[in-house]
């Protein structure tokens, strides 16, 4: 019999051969294991197949438990002896330095898993079922250990509820492909989620509000309803519920972290207790008032009830996108600066986190907050959240602090993941499955020492345009199998075409237990013409911005060459190809076509997303001229903008018959302002 020792991400489908015969052998395990050495051989399963557990008790129920109701349907046995898969917890594994790190070995007469801990045999379980197939399990050996410790998803169900029976079927599938971390979105403008026995207006009242979808509730008032109100929607976890949950995902490895949001983003609870915003009115603030001292007997309350329900190690507590619009004015908050020595606003949020921090910490837990908790200098225990790029992450990461890497370009999930007229409306942007799985959370310029502190990343999927648990799954799946290879197998064992391979039998395999995946098999893929680069008489010349016609610093798609480098935009502007004007600047660019040359075509693409406030132009003119002073109009064209719910395209251009040196290209904002954006002035 010859062995063959191969690389599992390197090539998933594995040969095995015989000096007689070669058999063709696939195996199909997501995310990929860090080595694998098939052999020749199957390990038959049949209903006699035995289960013997060595591990402690309690882990040993919870694998026991977990496998008989998994297809396999092993039978318990006394000894380690017969036709028998073994799971075997050992005091030191050699060949891998992790907790959650196991080796699997198949031969045709017994299984054996074995690892450290209940965490590591799992996860040869979670290998084991995915190898399983009509014949049994493929002989050989598989080590196998993560690449990080936090291993995470977050689920947004403010902004719309999703029952618990919902979450614990995600658990199911987070487990599968060994995620280790569930991160509940619970409180939002939209809705408070968790029963708090101290403030019952929180679910009875600020759960709850007028319409199904958050779009309508956004767009007309904003308004909460009482509990059992005519057309009241919302719901939120009872305590019970939230036990329920947790014990669910500790059988499953999984810790569940909730996040309550401060100081910004919430309206629901400032609405149904007033007194802890600046202005004491409801409807009136998103942010709490930092200068009271009853937000802090409120917050404390509340966290010391969460804490009770959750045994996480972090709590996070959202720290995002604060306003802070009446701080500067509100009395209290003023007087709290001055005592405090604050010199901003900024440090007024800090104050706020660190107050938090010392509160949490105090009580044996640590914080965990989105990136903006390192405005005005970051508590000093705190982990960052990093989702505004990786900027954030590496910063903290600079100050020794520990990051989790979320970047929206790659782990929002809200965004579309495929051409946006094929898909339900979603926020904007375009994040397909290749894109995830392109993540790398270590840049490689990071020092060596530092990089143990990225300590993982996690997925998002915030829920303003996914009102249905079909529609939630659909944007989850395939694109978390992306993320959790991202978070779990070593870059030297990936590659996306294998993945792909393994991702499309995975979309059938949870469709068969009851998912709703995106259907992989049917993508698009990205917008026309942006995989290549497209030649026209402008590629390379000199743009010149005319005054006050500057870019957006955020979206400047490589700069001052960036509509004459003969690169197309995708589906998104976030996709660093479009260039951004904002704030009803008018975009004013001249190309200096060097000599005096027949033109016959000029024209530039537009989109339009007015979720993200993202218009077409209301005015477009187009002149030319050979001494770069005097113009002559080609074509102006007046555009009535419309909101709508699609992303849209559209070429602004002018055909016809010119000479010229220069060529200028002028575009207005409308009514809405927002942005403009624009890939490539293209020029024939």
């Amino acid at each position: 019999m010859r062995k063959l020792i191969i690389l599992a991400g390197a090539a998933l489908g594995l040969l095995l051969a015989s000096c007689a015969k070669e058999e063709k052998r696939t195996i199909s395990v997501i995310p990929a294991p860090l080595n694998v050495e098939l052999q020749q051989g199957v390990f038959p399963l049949n209903p006699e197949t035995g289960l013997y557990i060595d591990a402690s008790e309690g882990d040993k129920k919870i694998l026991q438990d977990y496998l008989a109701a998994s297809p396999m349907k092993l039978k318990p046995v006394a000894t380690e002896e017969g036709h028998t898969v073994i799971l075997k917890q050992v005091a030191q594994l050699p060949e891998v330095d992790s907790p959650e790190g196991y080796v699997l070995t198949v031969t045709p007469d017994q299984v054996l898993v074995r690892a450290t801990s209940g965490a590591g045999l799992f996860y040869g379980v979670q290998t084991m079922l995915q190898l399983a197939d009509g014949k049994g399990l493929p002989a050989g050996v598989i080590t196998d250990k993560p690449r990080f410790a936090y291993r995470g998803f977050m689920m947004d169900v403010s902004r719309h509820f999703f029952d618990k029976e919902f979450i614990k079927k995600q658990l199911d599938a987070l487990a599968y492909y060994k995620l280790n971390r569930l991160h509940l979105h619970l409180t939002d403008a939209a809705g408070w989620r968790i029963e708090i026995k101290k403030y019952p207006r929180l679910t009875e009242f600020a759960a709850w509000r007028e319409f199904p979808t958050w779009k309508e509730w956004w767009n007309n008032g904003r308004q909460y309803k009482e509990e059992g109100g005519k057309d009241a929607y919302g719901g939120y976890y009872t305590q019970d519920d939230i036990r329920e949950l947790v014990a669910y995902a500790q059988e499953r490895y999984i810790t569940v972290i909730p996040e309550i949001e401060m100081p910004a983003h919430s309206e629901e609870v400032l609405t149904a207790y007033p007194e802890l915003s600046c202005t004491h009115e409801p409807y009136k603030q998103a942010d709490f008032c930092v200068g009271n001292e009853k937000t802090f007997e409120f917050l404390e309350n509340v966290l010391t009830e969460v804490m009770e329900l959750f045994p996480s190690e972090y709590i996070h507590i959202g720290g995002d996108e604060a306003g802070k619009a009446s701080w500067p004015s509100c009395k209290l908050c003023q007087a709290r600066m001055k005592k405090e020595g604050l010199k901003d606003v900024n440090e007024l949020q800090s104050y706020l986190i660190h107050r938090i921090e010392v509160f949490l910490n105090a009580h044996g837990r640590k914080l965990l907050g989105w990136d903006e908790i390192l405005e005005g200098g970051l508590a000093p225990n705190a982990t960052v959240m990093s989702w505004r790029g990786t900027e954030g992450g590496m910063k903290a990461v600079a100050s020794g602090h520990k990051a989790i890497m979320t970047p929206g370009e790659f782990c929002y999930f809200d965004s579309y993941q495929d051409a946006p007229d094929s898909q339900p409306e979603a926020i904007g942007g375009y994040l397909p499955l290749a894109k995830v799985y392109s993540f790398n959370p270590v840049p490689d310029t990071l020092d060596a020492d530092k990089v143990p502190l990225v300590y993982g990343v996690q997925a998002n999927l915030f829920t303003e345009y996914v009102p249905t648990p079909e529609h939630a799954e659909m944007m989850i799946y395939p694109r978390i199998l992306a993320l959790a290879e991202v978070a779990w197998s070593d870059p030297s064992v990936k590659a996306y075409d294998d993945f792909h391979a393994r991702a499309l039998k995975a979309v059938e395999e949870l469709k068969v237990k009851g998912y709703h995946p995106f259907e992989l098999k049917n993508e698009i893929g990205n917008r026309p013409g942006a995989d290549q680069p497209v030649q026209h008489l402008a590629v390379g010349k000199k743009v010149i911005y005319g005054p006050d016609a500057a870019y957006y610093p955020g979206y400047s798609a490589g700069g001052d060459s960036a509509l004459v480098d003969g690169v197309i935009g995708g589906w998104t502007y976030g996709d660093r190809r479009w260039q951004g004007f904002i704030d009803k600047k008018r975009m004013d660019v001249t190309i200096d076509m060097e000599k005096e040359t027949a033109i016959h075509f000029i024209g530039a693409d537009f989109m339009q997303v007015c979720g993200p406030e993202v218009f077409m132009p209301s005015e477009v003119i187009i002149s030319v001229s050979n001494d770069g002073k005097e113009f002559t109009e080609l074509k102006r064209m007046e555009h009535k903008v419309v909101k709508d719910d699609k992303v849209t395209f559209t070429n602004f251009g002018w055909e016809g018959d010119a000479k010229a040196r220069y060529i200028r290209y002028q575009a207005s904002s409308g009514e809405f302002g927002g942005f403009l954006f624009t890939d490539e002035i293209v020029v024939k």
